[in-house]
């Protein structure tokens, strides 16, 4: 504390902190935490043999993994689906369904490449771009910044998919889409000439790929908390098939709203 207070006071300008205040604050929170240290690993495996269901969310998107990433336009940590595992103690074979999570558009917070990009949050690319950033009320929900905003990236998507050997994937936001007329669909990268359909290793050579696209028809009609599949407009429905063709990777749940209640639910994944 003296280390600190130094610090403070000769560097900050500012107040130093009393030690016994602190020491007593923090003794407290023992009466609070105590109740919830368990053996973690033994907790899990045991719900597991009893046949219950447990969830593990992750946080941040699948290239913010510090190992598997855009490094350096990274996260801290591992925020692939093998996180679960080593933070957690539960068994990689125990990982029964991974549900990826991915927008029907694509967006970015903070730098790094982004070769679909069309509104960087300041500086318009293309009008759909400030569409998208509107209408999906693109900011970022800690920072409040303004997300980057985008085509969709399936070829980034297939990198995601890979690194998370992902079984299903729900696509939010996909009303957010109604109402453009072309709709255009990131399938490959040009990379020194080369069409490739991962992307080159490294965020300098990320930021260098060029999209290639498929343009399909968009859709008039409302998605807005459309809980029928079968009631999807048909270019809505042709969009999420064709993203399902080139990722590899099925379809599972299809949000169109922000209530819980607005989706889609094609296959649970406790089912």
């Amino acid at each position: 504390m003296d280390y600190h207070n130094f610090a403070l006071k000769h560097y900050f300008k500012t107040d130093t902190v009393d030690f016994q205040q602190v020491l007593d604050e923090t003794l407290a929170m023992a009466d609070v935490l105590e109740p919830m240290i368990a053996d973690i690993p033994e907790l899990l495996y045991q719900h597991r043999r009893e046949g219950r269901n447990v969830m593990f969310e992750g946080a941040q998107g699948a290239l913010l993994d510090i190992d598997h990433g855009t490094y350096p336009f990274v996260t801290s940590s591992n925020t692939t689906a093998g996180g679960a595992c080593t933070g957690t103690g539960v068994g990689p074979r125990d990982l029964d369904y991974i549900l990826g999570i991915t927008k029907a558009y694509t967006t970015r917070v903070g730098a790094g490449p982004f070769p679909t990009e069309l509104y960087d949050g300041v500086e318009l690319q293309d009008a759909v771009g400030a569409y998208l950033a509107k209408k999906g009320r693109e900011f970022g929900s800690t920072t409040g910044r303004p997300r980057r905003c985008g085509w969709f990236d399936a070829v980034a998507l297939r990198r995601a998919n890979q690194i998370n050997s992902v079984t299903g994937m729900c696509i939010t936001k996909l009303d957010v889409l109604d109402g453009i007329d072309t709709i255009r669909l990131c399938v490959g990268y040009r990379y020194n000439g080369v069409e490739r359909l991962t992307p080159p290793v490294g965020a300098e050579a990320f930021a260098t790929c060029e999209p290639i696209y498929e343009d399909m028809p968009g859709w008039k009609d409302s998605t807005v908390g459309v809980k029928d599949y079968d009631a999807l407009p048909a270019n809505a429905k042709a969009y999420l098939k064709r993203i399902e063709e080139v990722v590899e990777t099925p379809v599972d749940i299809i949000s169109t709203g922000p209530d819980r209640a607005e989706s889609i639910i094609l296959r649970h994944p406790f089912a």
